[in-house]
Formats: structure tokens, C-alpha cells, sequence
């Protein structure tokens, strides 16, 4: 799950994405304060807006709102006092972390990306990755599927050239780092980096 707030240009509505997927058709129905944005095949919710948000939760700045057990538990009473009949159960494990590179095979249908199994720490992840110096043995960071990165690109499952690609293996500058190079490449971890810790941008 995802939370965006920016109050001078869209005013007091905090904007919450509940899945990365992107439904193809949408069905918009409103509820007092909250407007839910649902799949129309499945009726899914895919992202709800909570309007005068500051009367629900304590919002601080612009543009993401850290996702905590806190704030999930105001979006459930706001729900719940709008009576929507929605809980929220989320995943609140970290969306960066330091990942370990345990293979890296050609990509069988693009010669310039390689297809790694990374180690996350509580899980295995293929991710397809471009970068040139990725190599096996090395500690990365990763995003996970449901990052936000600095750019604002959600991380997504994908297919890459028919390749099944689950995160994303990040450069210094996709980071956003300080000082991060121009030349293309991942960032390369010191070897006493350890797997599935969370990496802080």
C-alpha cells in the first residue's frame, strides 16, 4: 500500500493506492469521505481517496506518507466511520533492502539483461536487470515490489522481454543518492551488508 498527500495542489485528500495492479477498467463510487476507486471485473478495491483528511489522521509535509501500523489503523477507523465496509491488511515489511546476488544468467531474448536470483533475506526474488556491472556474489539494493522510488515509479511485477521479473536492482542515482555517478550501473554494496536489512534513501 501507498499513501500520497500534497495539500496545496490537491488540497486536504490523502490518496491511498491499496494494490500496483492497474485495473484496465475502473468503477468510482463515493461514500461521505471517501471516494473508492475498484476494479470493475473483479470489484476489487484498487485505491480510495479519504477527503478532509486532516480531520482522520495527522499528516506532516508533501508527497509520501510512511506507511505504519499508526496511520493503517486511522485509515480502518475512517473507513469504518464512513461506513465502508473495507480493513486494510498490509504489509508493513521494509521496500528496500539489501539483497544478495546468488545467480546471473543471460536473458535468452535480450542481449543486454541478465536474469538474477536475488536473495532478500525471507524470500528468493528473479529480477531482470540491465545493468552492465551486475554480477553473482554481489550485495545490492532492491526494491521491492509496492517501492515508491524517488522518481515516483511504483515498482511493479513485470515481463521483461518474456522474462518473469519480480523488484528491481537499483543504481546510486535511481536512489537518488548524493554524489551518485553518471555512468550506468547498480550500487554495489560493502560485503559486511547484511541480507534483508532494510536500506534507508
Amino acid at each position: 500500500m501507498n499513501i500520497f498527500y500534497n495539500q496545496k495542489s490537491v488540497g486536504d485528500v490523502l490518496l491511498v493506492q491499496v494494490t500496483t495492479d492497474r485495473p484496465k477498467e475502473t468503477e468510482i463510487t463515493s461514500v461521505n469521505d471517501i471516494t473508492l476507486i475498484k476494479d470493475a471485473s473483479s470489484k476489487e478495491v484498487a485505491a480510495f481517496n479519504v477527503f478532509n483528511a486532516s480531520k482522520y489522521v495527522e499528516i506532516n509535509g508533501n508527497g509520501q506518507v510512511e506507511t505504519t501500523e499508526e496511520i493503517v489503523g486511522k485509515l480502518n477507523e475512517a473507513l469504518k466511520t464512513n461506513g465502508v465496509d473495507l480493513e486494510l491488511d498490509v504489509d508493513l515489511s521494509p521496500k528496500f533492502v539489501v539483497g544478495f546476488v546468488i545467480e546471473k544468467d543471460k536473458h535468452p531474448n535480450a542481449d543486454k539483461l541478465s536474469v538474477c536470483t536475488v536473495d532478500v533475506g525471507n524470500e528468493k526474488l528473479q529480477i531482470v536487470c540491465g545493468a552492465p556491472n551486475v554480477d553473482k556474489g554481489q550485495k545490492v539494493v532492491v526494491a521491492k515490489v509496492g517501492a515508491v522510488m524517488p522518481s515516483g515509479m511504483i515498482i511493479r511485477d513485470a515481463e521483461l522481454r518474456g522474462i518473469a521479473s519480480s523488484g528491481m536492482i537499483c543504481s546510486a542515482k535511481e536512489l537518488n543518492l548524493p554524489d551518485a555517478p553518471t555512468e550506468k550501473g547498480i550500487l554495489v554494496l560493502p560485503e559486511d551488508s547484511r541480507i534483508g536489512e532494510p536500506f534507508s534513501i
